[in-house]
This record gives C-alpha cells, sequence and structure tokens, in this order.
C-alpha cells in the first residue's frame, strides 16, 4: 500500500484542521492504520490508531478529547480532525501502516509499521 497525506497548514490557536490520508491499492481497512507526529528535535510521537474492530481508535493522551480519526471506504481514505489546537501540536503528521496485526500496545510504537506516508506540515500560532 502506499498512503499519501495531506491537510496540513497554518492555523491560529484554538482553530481546526483536517488531516487525510490516501491509500492506494488494497483497502485501509487490511491494515492497523496511524497517525503519528514529529516536531523538530524531538522523536516522533503517537498520535492515534485503529484497528477497524470497532473497539477503536485509540488516542494520544495529549489529543484525547481534541482529534478524532476515522475512515471513509469511498475514498479509501483515513481523516484525523484536529480541534482545538495548541502550538504544542505544532508538527508533522505522518500516517502509517501495519499489516503486523500489533496489539493495542504495540500500536504505540513505530516499528510496528511497515508503510508510511510523506508527512504534512501542520504550524499552530499562539
Amino acid at each position: 500500500v502506499q498512503l499519501q497525506a495531506s491537510g496540513g497548514g497554518l492555523v491560529q490557536a484554538g482553530g481546526s484542521l483536517r488531516l487525510s490520508c490516501t491509500a492506494s491499492g488494497r483497502t485501509f481497512r487490511s491494515y492497523v492504520m496511524a497517525w503519528w507526529r514529529q516536531a523538530p528535535g524531538k522523536v516522533r510521537e503517537f498520535v492515534s490508531a485503529n484497528n477497524w474492530s470497532g473497539r477503536g481508535p485509540y488516542y494520544a493522551d495529549s489529543v484525547k478529547g481534541r482529534f478524532t480519526m476515522s475512515g471513509a471506504d469511498d475514498e479509501n481514505t483515513v481523516f484525523l480532525q484536529m480541534n482545538s489546537l495548541a502550538p504544542e501540536d505544532t508538527a508533522v503528521y505522518y500516517c502509517a501502516a501495519s499489516s503486523s496485526r500489533p496489539t493495542i500496545a504495540q500500536m504505540r510504537t513505530t516499528r510496528q509499521y511497515q508503510r508510511w506516508g510523506q508527512g504534512t506540515q501542520v504550524t499552530v500560532s499562539s
């Protein structure tokens, strides 16, 4: 599968953005899909993941209640709706896909993901 992320941009604190990750090839539901982010000088950080079992999505504590992950089958696209954005959300956001059926805990580790999108920059001004 190839992943194409888009939707980043510059927004003021308190604003919203919706990121998209379009998968080519197999349906995204064949994979555990996730969003990660990386701020300058920091390690890549888990944001959200979904194994499409009906129990997820799963979120990092820092975004819970503000971010929502979803998917659209007709577009073969996964979304990340980001509300109440804050300057600390500034980062390059990546979507990723795992075919190794990670556990809920493993979903929060980068090595479980075999495919990564190219990243989209999100900048939140104060």
